[in-house]
């Protein structure tokens, strides 16, 4: 009886063991995912009046929340019965990445204006107004979350595919819980940094003092802080990309051996990247042209 009871203790330490190694591997590997969700909800939770900026974001976990109440059910029954099909979406999800990296390179070394809805601040905006563009930029950001959630989730799950459901279930839901918790945490963090910085430069009637410099920091910060994050997670894009092509097609697989992995993977991002934008903008220019 005692030496079963170890044994079925000893079991599941193991098991823990490897979901906790399982873990590991597939936060690495939607580590660019995550960079870059943190990127664009932290320019989406921002522009709100202050005190409206954590409700908004509460609003926006939730439905992040739903988006992987409803993604991780189907990806675990695709991965129980056509784990052929698990491997397709990965593919194409690397494609996407690959097609969103390069477009963001693009966009740094070409800019060029964005429209953006005008506001006219001398209206009188009711409180009614307000709540609907509210609702409208939580929707967009909850519709952009079910994207970003499909691809962590199939990422996350392409590192465990091989592994039993289980521990499938286990690993893929604690990486999709972290990526709620984490990312809106720190987008909370994120948006509400130049509303401590100015709590601080209010903190005392004395001009330049120590508190008033590193509020002015951190307001001052915000902007770049948000800057460096999206860099950060393009870059981490096309990593990601290159090495879903790297791993799962023999083709990219056998390319240029010599090659670190890193460089690898970021030439084969970018260039499939680059591959699939052609279209696009050629598609988007000859549209433009027929749009009066």
């Amino acid at each position: 009886m005692a030496s079963g009871l170890f044994a079925l203790l000893d079991d599941i330490a193991t098991i823990m063991d490897d979901v906790a190694t399982m873990t590991k591997v597939a936060a690495k590997k939607t580590s660019g995912i995550l960079g870059d969700d943190l990127a664009v909800n932290a320019e989406k939770a921002s522009g709100f009046i202050s005190d409206r900026e954590l409700p908004v974001l509460w609003a926006i976990s939730k439905g992040s929340l739903v988006n992987k109440l409803i993604i991780l059910p189907v990806a675990f029954l695709l991965s129980a019965f056509a784990p052929v099909v698990v491997t397709v979406i990965l593919v194409l999800g690397g494609m996407y990445l690959a097609y969103e990296g390069a477009e963001k390179i693009l966009e740094w070394i070409f800019p060029h204006a964005h429209g953006h809805e005008k506001v006219d601040l001398e209206a009188d905006i009711t409180p009614e107004q307000v709540l609907a563009q509210e609702k409208k930029k939580v929707k967009s950001a909850i519709t952009t979350d079910f994207i970003l959630s499909v691809e962590i989730v199939i990422i996350a799950l392409g590192t465990v595919v091989d592994q039993p459901l289980s521990t499938q279930i286990v690993v893929v839901s604690i990486i999709a819980l972290l990526a709620t918790v984490g990312v809106y945490g720190l987008v909370a963090l994120i948006v509400r940094m130049d509303e401590f910085g100015y709590k601080l430069i209010a903190l005392n009637p004395e001009d330049n003092t120590f508190s008033d410099k590193i509020g002015r920091l951190l307001v001052q910060a915000l902007p770049y802080l948000i800057r460096i994050i999206g860099f950060v997670g393009t870059i981490a894009l096309l990593l990601v990309a290159g090495g879903i092509f790297s791993h799962n097609i023999d083709f990219f697989h056998h390319l240029l051996p010599t090659w670190p992995g890193i460089i690898k993977d970021f030439v084969l991002g970018l260039a499939v990247g680059i591959v699939i934008l052609q279209p696009i903008l050629i598609f988007k220019k000859i549209k433009g042209k027929k749009t009066p």
